[in-house]
């Protein structure tokens, strides 16, 4: 599957103080052959026409070293935006979503296909937030400045890795480390932090493999995640969620008190979080479904919803398994286990009530149940408004009175009994 080549070439920088060397090896997988359109091959004669270098960037290079197709693939390049924008004008191609192109980033439009591509950059100027760069024609130099080792690679179009940081290294002994100085990479954008613990999650084998200067360096920059926009922790947290180690890691986050500044309650419930995790971990939960067991009360869910802005559903979601997880449960082992939970829905209102069980279902570990629930058909209640004013009921009140009655006695015969049956109750 492989061939590897060691090439040793080594870089000096100019302060003496650390070195880099770089490592390349020969990539020949299916996953990286089948990358290759119409439109990548047209691309990639586009730019060794132009003689500009392109190479796969960041996370792709990473899914394609774990045997993985990337779902999105990134392209760098020595090209600046107005080589590519004029390379690309004399080629007919479009241009689309060109917002990126002050930090360095041109989309263009081949057989169809959107391909991504971004000049090599170095930041200038960063505020933890934000990054002032100026483009450059060096790969080290961009791979520099990315935030992990295993996302600072490139990979050729020929197959040749380029790898300046052991990020390959890395990802073979499933180690999550920053580039460099941990603590210099989270000051330039406090994100990082959310993104390490998203990538420990994805990547490591065992819970707490941390290097303990990395967890040093995260501690003493935490506070910073409080300038970062709540959508942005949000779409981290949510990719945590999902990871192999999310109850570790939020623990790790109250641990390390960066909870407060990341719209997470401060007094979470951590133990009913790490045991909802154990019950639904092998059973898809939503990552708000475990995030929920934090809270001990519809107002924590209130003030994370003004931090993190989360959507509408999920919001609703955390509301109504905080409000049931413990009134609402099977009744017993028998038959009937399920009962007050199709009862539920049948009283509710709201078209997602049964969805929103199969997520109470998996907080509390109750998988037999969540299977019956999910094969579970809402059944129609055969009876109507109309059908009691055939039968001499005419009042409002009173029609709305005897639905409910009925609605009763169809609930305890299993929604069993029909509209004859039922209406054998009614005394006009």
């Amino acid at each position: 599957m492989w061939s590897k080549l060691l090439s040793p070439r080594v870089f000096g920088r100019a302060s003496g103080v650390c070195w880099r060397s770089l490592f390349t090896m020969q990539l020949k997988t299916n996953e990286f052959r089948s990358l290759f359109s119409d439109g990548l091959s047209g691309l990639a004669e586009l730019f060794e026409k132009n003689q500009f270098e392109l190479r796969i960037a960041g996370g792709a290079v990473r899914d394609l070293l774990s045997g993985k197709r990337p779902e999105d693939v990134d392209f760098a390049t020595t090209a600046t935006p107005e080589e590519m924008k004029d390379m690309f004008q004399s080629a007919g191609i479009r241009m689309i979503n060109n917002k990126g192109e002050t930090h360095g980033t041109i989309t263009a439009r081949l057989h169809n296909e959107n391909f991504e591509v971004t000049t090599l950059r170095v930041d200038v100027q960063t505020d933890g937030r934000h990054a002032e760069v100026e483009f450059t024609t060096d790969w080290e130099k961009d791979a520099e400045r990315r935030d992990l080792t295993i996302n600072s690679m490139f990979l050729g179009l020929d197959g040749t890795l380029y790898d300046y940081f052991k990020g390959y290294e890395d990802l073979q002994n499933r180690k999550v480390r920053f580039v460099g100085s941990a603590e210099q990479r989270i000051q330039e954008d406090y994100l990082r932090i959310l993104r390490y613990f998203r990538f420990y999650g994805r990547v490591a084998l065992e819970p707490g493999d941390h290097e303990p200067e990395t967890l040093e360096a995260i501690r003493k920059h935490g506070r910073g995640l409080a300038s970062i926009s709540g959508e942005r922790i949000w779409v981290e947290v949510k990719k945590m969620m999902v990871g192999n180690h999310a109850a570790h890691l939020l623990e790790l986050i109250y641990k390390l008190d960066l909870a407060q500044y990341i719209g997470l309650p401060p007094d979470g419930n951590v133990e009913e979080m790490k045991r909802v995790f154990q019950n639904a971990r092998d059973l898809s939960p939503k990552p708000m479904t475990v995030l929920a067991a934090l809270f001990r009360s519809p107002e924590e869910v209130e003030k994370m919803d003004i931090r993190l802005k989360v959507s509408r559903e999920e919001k609703t979601l955390a509301l109504f398994l905080v409000k049931h997880r413990k009134q609402l449960r099977k009744s017993d082992d028998g038959p009937e286990s399920l009962k007050p939970f199709t009862d539920f829905i049948i009283d509710s209102r709201e078209l997602d009530t049964q969805a929103k069980l199969c997520e109470l279902l998996k907080y509390q570990g109750e998988e037999k149940l969540l299977a019956e629930l999910c094969r579970w058909s809402v059944p129609r209640f055969p009876v109507s408004g109309h059908d009691l004013r055939r039968v001499g009921i005419t009042s409002g009140k009173e029609i709305g009175a005897t639905l409910q009655k009925l609605r009763d006695i169809w609930k305890k015969s299993r929604y069993a009994m029909d509209k004859d049956e039922l209406l054998g109750h009614v005394k006009p």
